[in-house]
């Protein structure tokens, strides 16, 4: 059912977009990295969060770690992850699926900036078998994402921030 909403969704919005399914599982980063060859950084992992009674999805380069003092900022009040059956009752999707696309609740949708260091990004599509590749920008536009800083700053940035100055 759930990479079925996500194939409505994609219909509508972005027809032009390729549902890629695979025998392999791609429930994690690592896992999907590897089965679509890229560098973890560009999965678009999607985290469930609760802020109090806000439910809300946070989209996020694979290799990139939530601070929680930018998450209270943005948000006002500390993180909560979902639970399993949680995330699938509010997504329509099974945790290692879950996308912004069709989904089963209307949620609103936070896209990290960590995402635009990459022109295009693998977020999964509904299944742990499935997923897509997509423009970044056009990933937010299509979900209605607002954009956020709410990771940490990668190591290997902050390096090169350093020998940059």
């Amino acid at each position: 059912m759930s990479l079925e909403s996500v194939r409505a969704f994609l219909a509508e919005r972005a027809p032009d977009v390729e549902i890629l399914e695979l025998a392999v599982s791609t429930a994690t980063v690592a896992l999907a990295a590897e089965a679509h060859g890229v560098e973890p950084g560009r999965i678009a992992k999607t985290l469930s969060l609760r802020f109090g009674e806000k439910v809300v999805l946070i989209v996020a380069r694979g290799d990139a770690r939530l601070d929680n003092r930018k998450l209270k900022t943005a948000f006002g009040v500390k993180a909560k992850m979902l639970g399993p059956d949680e995330v699938l009752e509010l997504t329509g999707h099974p945790v290692g699926g879950v996308c912004p696309f069709g989904l089963a609740t209307p949620l609103p949708v936070y896209c990290d900036v960590s995402l635009r260091a990459f022109d295009e990004v693998v977020p999964a599509a509904g299944s742990v078998h499935s997923a897509v590749r997509i423009n970044t920008l056009r990933m937010a536009e299509i979900v209605g994402a607002t954009w956020v800083d709410v990771c940490q700053e990668l190591v290997q940035e902050a390096v090169h921030v350093a020998e940059t100055a």
